[in-house]
C-alpha cells in the first residue's frame, strides 16, 4: 500500500517537473535583448543572477519530492515479497500429470525377413515413412 502511494507521488512529481521546466522562460531568450535588440537592457548576457521566481522554486521543490520518493521506493522495494508472476515460477508450481499409457509397441521385424541376416554385422535400417525414397 505504501509502495503504491510512493509510486503515485513519484509519477506526479515527475510530471510536475516536466511541466514546470517547459513553462519557464529560457535564459537564451534574453540573449537578443542583451545585445541591443531589446534596447536599454540593464541585465547581463545570461540574465539576472540571484533572483528566482515562483516557477524555479516550484521546480526545485518538485525535484526534492521526486528524489525523496525515489529513495523511499528503493528502501521499501527491498522489503517487498517477490511475486511469483514469472513463467518459470508458474511452470514449477504446476503439478505434473500422471503418465499416459502408451500404445503397445509394434512387433519388431526379424532380420531374416529384411535380408540383413545374409550380411554379418549389418544393422537394419527402416525408413520412417515406407512411402518415402531416402536414397537420392
Amino acid at each position: 500500500m505504501l509502495y503504491n502511494i510512493t509510486i503515485i507521488v513519484q509519477v506526479l512529481s515527475a510530471l510536475a517537473i516536466i511541466v514546470l521546466v517547459l513553462m519557464q522562460h529560457g535564459k537564451g531568450a534574453d540573449m537578443g535583448a542583451a545585445f541591443g535588440a531589446g534596447g536599454g537592457s540593464s541585465g547581463s548576457i545570461f540574465g539576472a543572477s540571484g533572483s528566482s521566481n515562483f516557477l524555479s522554486k516550484s521546480t526545485a521543490i518538485a525535484a526534492v519530492v521526486f528524489f525523496v520518493s525515489t529513495l523511499a521506493m528503493a528502501y521499501l522495494g527491498h522489503y517487498r515479497a517477490p511475486a511469483q508472476s514469472g513463467v518459470i515460477e508458474k511452470l514449477q508450481s504446476v503439478t505434473t500429470p500422471a503418465p499416459v499409457q502408451e500404445a503397445p509397441a509394434e512387433p519388431a521385424v526379424s532380420k531374416e525377413a529384411s535380408g540383413a541376416a545374409a550380411i554379418p554385422g549389418a544393422q537394419q535400417t527402416v525408413p520412417a515413412n515406407p512411402g518415402e525414397n531416402t536414397s537420392k
